[in-house]
């Protein structure tokens, strides 16, 4: 099939975009499950009138099972977008972006209870050395007050649920296209957020212009130039180039913190972060296809 974009920079550019989400996030004042909620409800809102001409027969033809997982997957990923706010509202965006970025611990082992896969031991070298500088993180901001424990604990739990959404799309991929999968997922994760926020009594308006600019922001800018042309570049280039792409998400990210917030990272930070991103590295030279 002839490209007539090079997706190799189509990731890099989806890697700008998506480091733009904990500085978005970070300039909001809107409460955590608002910015996640209208996040979602913008892009499913702009998804509409593609999916009406162009996926409707085959998410009406799925089986129940499919659709039922499709759901659980929105669900969890629900709980990755809640999870992944808070903590950048409470900690530094260095610690968050890194900390979120360890999905790849989860990872390998999710792949080995639910389907058996043996991993190198270079590759498990990756993971203890990417969870000892998770460890340095979090050590360093012990010192930084509770709040900052606690978006440290929230970044990695979100790391966990990405972790588990990405398994259930592995599976869930193979039957369906990825229009209607990201549709029913981002459907049911903007569901889930909205019934969190009337349950928890959450007001859902009045916010200003500028929240909303922030909202359509996250949906056009992170959710749409960033999760979206990744996943059609995924498609024309290897795996290991992905995997290794991506760790400069929260490098972006970090110095976007640097230039608008004039947030420094500490030394426990900086030291972290190299290590978590080393052994990310690592592991992804050791697992995915060239």
């Amino acid at each position: 099939m002839k490209v007539t974009f090079n997706p190799k920079i189509a990731i890099i550019i989806a890697v700008l975009a998506v480091s733009f989400s904990s500085i978005f996030i970070k300039m909001s004042s809107a409460p955590a499950l608002i910015v996640a909620s209208y996040r979602l409800g913008i892009t499913v809102l702009l998804m509409l009138p593609s999916i009406f001409l162009k996926n409707t027969d085959e998410i009406k033809s799925l089986d129940k099972k499919t659709f039922f997982t499709c759901m659980i997957g929105g669900v969890v990923l629900a709980a990755h977008f809640t999870t992944w706010v808070y903590a950048v509202k409470y900690t530094s965006i260095a610690s968050a972006v890194v900390l979120v970025n360890t999905t790849p611990i989860f990872t390998v082992i999710a792949t080995y209870i639910l389907f058996k896969e043996k991993t190198t031991k270079k590759a498990l070298l990756g993971i203890g050395i990417a969870f000892l500088g998770a460890v340095i993180i979090s050590g360093g901001d012990y010192t930084l007050g509770s709040n900052i424990i606690l978006g440290d604990a929230l970044a990695t739990v979100g790391a966990l649920f990405f972790a588990i959404y990405l398994m259930i799309g592995r599976a869930i991929r193979q039957k369906i296209s990825v229009s209607s999968y990201t549709f029913i997922v981002y459907s049911t994760c903007f569901i889930t957020l909205f019934l969190g926020i009337l349950i928890l009594d959450i007001p859902l308006y009045p916010y200003p212009l500028r929240e909303w600019m922030i909202f359509l922001a996250l949906a056009l800018v992170c959710t749409f130039l960033g999760h979206s042309m990744l996943n059609w570049a995924l498609g024309y280039v290897s795996s290991t180039f992905v995997s290794t792409t991506i760790l400069g998400e929260p490098v972006c990210s970090i110095i976007w913190a640097k230039l608008i917030f004039s947030e420094n990272p500490t030394l426990w930070q900086i030291a972290g972060s190299i290590i978590i991103l080393y052994g990310i590295y690592a592991y992804t030279r050791n697992t995915s296809e060239s």
